[in-house]
């Protein structure tokens, strides 16, 4: 299991039980043993954990998180799993492997940057593209490479367009995707009536990382049936 950040890895330690071991997390799940680590943002940093978290022989990796919204009839907090997810940079295309109950629909868009331009996504939506990330088609290039199946679980925390994300709230986040309260303080200071922003954009990424979490736990079910 491959969370971007501390806060869409901690639901998951918390769900499955899971237990600190050096810089993963333990557990058994069912008849799955998990391991579950943290990658932090960014695609770079993805193909580097991803890497490192293969060389524990694992049988199947999930990518658990949060994604900006693209598709405006997903609603906050619901879980995404793309038929398809695609590098922006290298235009590399991936299909996940099947888990879970949720039915995959769309394109997930993947790269270093942040995408808030509403004619580029409305643009992305009349393509197909349901939801953005950071993180999850490095994690498909190294899983293909490899030869090891791989399943995404996304919920959509906000949307890409709406406003609330911005280059100045995210250049606040720590790159594990914990907030700097230093730089969360001279903002509000400086922005106080961005409060509630805030408090909004964290209220619906708690739902986001508990609904993501909580399928993926449903997904290693599903799999332990299958063994």
């Amino acid at each position: 299991m491959l969370a971007p950040m501390e806060p869409e890895l901690q639901p998951l330690v918390r769900r499955l039980e899971l237990e600190p071991d050096g810089d993963v997390h333990r557990g058994r799940h069912g008849d799955v043993d998990v391991v579950a680590l943290l990658t932090t943002i960014g695609m770079g940093a993805a193909t580097e954990a991803t890497k490192r978290a293969l060389e524990h022989d694992l049988d199947w990796v999930m990518v658990v998180g949060i994604a900006g919204g693209v598709d405006h009839s997903i609603e906050i907090g619901s879980v995404i799993v793309p038929e398809v997810v695609v590098d922006r940079a290298t235009g590399g295309r991936f299909r996940p492997s099947p888990a879970g109950d949720i039915e995959p629909r769309g394109v997930l868009s993947c790269g270093d940057d942040l995408i808030t331009q509403r004619d580029r996504i409305a643009a992305m939506e009349a393509e197909g593209i349901v939801a953005v990330d950071m993180e999850t088609a490095a994690v498909a290039a190294v899983c293909a490479e490899h030869g090891v199946p791989w399943s995404v679980f996304r919920g959509i925390s906000d949307f890409a367009d709406g406003g609330l994300v911005d280059d100045a709230i995210f250049a606040m986040t720590k790159p594990d995707g914990t907030a700097d309260p230093d730089a969360i303080a001279s903002y509000l200071a400086a922005n106080p009536e961005r409060r509630t922003v805030l408090e909004q954009l964290a209220h619906d990424a708690d739902l986001a990382t508990r609904a993501a979490a909580d399928a993926a736990a449903r997904a290693l079910a599903g799999l332990a049936e299958r063994s």
